[in-house]
């Protein structure tokens, strides 16, 4: 059984959802939602960081699968480490990532480029929040960041 890695409030990520919930999952499939793909790089980190696509369109309990692109255009290896967001906020709770390259650290050498995939749904209690009524729009971002000994990354909302 596989355990995922899943989104809470302010980006927090809480862990315990297992594969044969999403298998059992029923999709939602007049609840559209648009998800857009933001990439951020801090300007400590000279890598090249951008989505593979600018949106994709799910429904609440469907997984989806989407890719970033990283190049490290120096000339020595890098590491670098990566934080995300859901925004609207509140949507952040039904975003669940089952795959991801957020909050490990990625080694890229000298002019090296690399697919990072994440792999994820919107849980189909999403269509049930009264609050969720208007959102049909979500965008993930992440940023990365330069790993250096002894650093810890911000998690949002616990600053």
């Amino acid at each position: 059984m596989m355990t995922l890695e899943t989104t809470g409030l302010g980006g927090s990520v809480v862990v315990g959802h297992a594969s044969d919930q999403i298998e059992n999952m029923v999709p939602v499939k007049d609840r559209i939602i648009k998800v857009t793909f933001n990439a951020d790089v801090h300007a400590s980190l000279q890598w090249n960081f951008r989505p593979q696509q600018t949106e994709i369109y799910v429904v609440p309990g469907e997984t989806a699968l989407a890719f970033y692109k990283a190049k490290n255009p120096t000339d020595k290896p890098v590491i670098g480490i990566s934080t995300y967001n859901v925004v609207p906020f509140e949507a952040g709770q039904y975003f669940n990532k089952i795959q991801c390259f957020c909050f490990e650290e990625q080694r890229l050498n000298p002019q090296e480029e690399v697919d990072m995939p994440v792999f994820f749904y919107i849980d189909p209690e999403f269509a049930e929040d009264p609050r969720m009524v208007n959102v049909d729009l979500i965008t993930l971002s992440y940023t990365f960041f330069e790993a250096k000994e002894g650093h810890k990354l911000p998690i949002p909302g616990y600053n």
